[in-house]
């Protein structure tokens, strides 16, 4: 077996398409404006940085499950943010950022042929990679519980969106949950964009409204990248039922998927200290402002965005047209196919920008 066996299964990686537009926006006399990636560009917060360092001195191997001291800071965070009630250290699993949580799960989970994978219409493509590196069904859906539930072992919710923003509201989320629940479908809900609501407050499955005070068949899937400029450390985990994260830490332990120990003592300080998050959620409002009122002045339509760190926007035209005309003002933006076909004509503008950036965007829109 060749290693072509396994990325022959892959789709082409989206991003190397925006190469050529990536060097027309460099080429403007004032230099690029990157909203493609949602990657973070503030600083880590210094209780963070201070905790790193505090742990440097760290020579023996991490554990897997993290150190009792994350596990506690993981319980109290959803406990004190998400509403959840009666979080134990079962009930959590620290993962390795959750990109690669995402991409394995299907495999880890055991599925393969003849098992289903869902997840919405526009989507995060590594939902469909993780399916596809398991060698089991994809498909995307508008409303879940419309779904064929035979074969389907695993759905993915994802409020707020990435791409769009959208959020769901508590009574789909309690509506969903409880049809999974009654055929049998294991849900994981995507919630790493959910400190960061805008025009609606995103709840989480953990919440005892939407799950009626049980975890069975449910987990929610958070992430430290966002709300805490950590997606260099790589810092996530999962909460939710204790049978299907027992089994996931046994495997992961055989595989060896341990958060390092320096990042996991970086982790307990951003899990205990909201006052960081306020702060960035501020500076990510107002370049939010600033970016839409210019997107919208310079003649684009938003659609959803009400949470999360994007605005969907379009030109009612193919996205890649709409890719090159922002590329010719140095404005680089990701195009909406890479979510799916009916993204196509959308792209998707990033707030992952520094405050000077952002400006340079507006003036350029203007």
């Amino acid at each position: 077996m060749s290693v072509s066996a396994v990325t022959d299964r892959l789709p082409v990686f989206p991003w190397d398409k925006l190469t050529p537009f990536k060097k027309t926006a460099a080429a403007h006399p004032d230099g690029i404006v990157d909203l493609s990636v949602g990657t973070p560009v503030d600083p880590v917060p210094e209780v963070i940085q201070k905790a790193l360092v505090a742990a440097a001195d760290s020579p023996g191997y991490p554990t897997v499950w993290g150190t009792p001291e994350l596990r506690d800071a993981i319980t109290g965070w959803v406990t004190r943010r998400l509403g959840a009630r009666d979080i134990t250290h079962r009930h959590v699993l620290p993962v390795v950022g959750s990109k690669e949580l995402v991409a394995w799960l299907p495999t880890q989970l055991g599925l393969g042929p003849g098992d289903r994978v869902a997840y919405p219409r526009l989507a995060y493509p590594t939902y469909e990679v993780g399916a596809r590196l398991a060698r089991a069904a994809y498909e995307f859906y508008d409303d879940p519980t419309e779904l064929d539930p035979e074969g389907l072992r695993l759905l993915w919710l994802n409020s707020p969106s990435n791409p769009t923003g959208k959020v769901l509201p508590q009574d789909d989320l309690k509506r969903i949950v409880a049809w999974a629940r009654s055929h049998g479908v294991l849900v994981f809900s995507d919630e790493c964009y959910l400190e960061l609501g805008w025009e609606a407050d995103p709840v989480s499955v953990l919440h005892p409204d939407v799950n009626g005070g049980s975890y069975d068949g449910i987990v929610a899937v958070h992430s430290l990248s966002k709300r805490s400029n950590l997606a260099g450390y790589r810092a996530a985990f999962l909460a939710g039922d204790p049978a299907v994260l027992g089994p996931l830490l046994e495997i992961r332990k055989h595989g060896g998927m341990m958060t390092p120990a320096t990042t996991q003592a970086a982790a307990v300080a951003a899990l205990d200290d909201d006052a960081h998050v306020r702060v960035q959620r501020e500076r990510y409002a107002a370049r939010r402002e600033s970016l839409r009122a210019a997107l919208l002045a310079h003649g684009f339509r938003i659609e959803h965005s009400e949470a999360s760190l994007y605005l969907w926007a379009t030109r009612d035209e193919p996205c890649w047209t709409t890719v090159a005309h922002l590329a010719d003002l140095g404005i680089l933006v990701a195009p909406g196919d890479f979510y799916g076909e009916s993204g196509k004509n959308f792209v998707r503008v990033a707030l992952t920008a520094t405050d000077e950036r952002v400006q340079a965007a507006v003036k350029r829109l203007s």
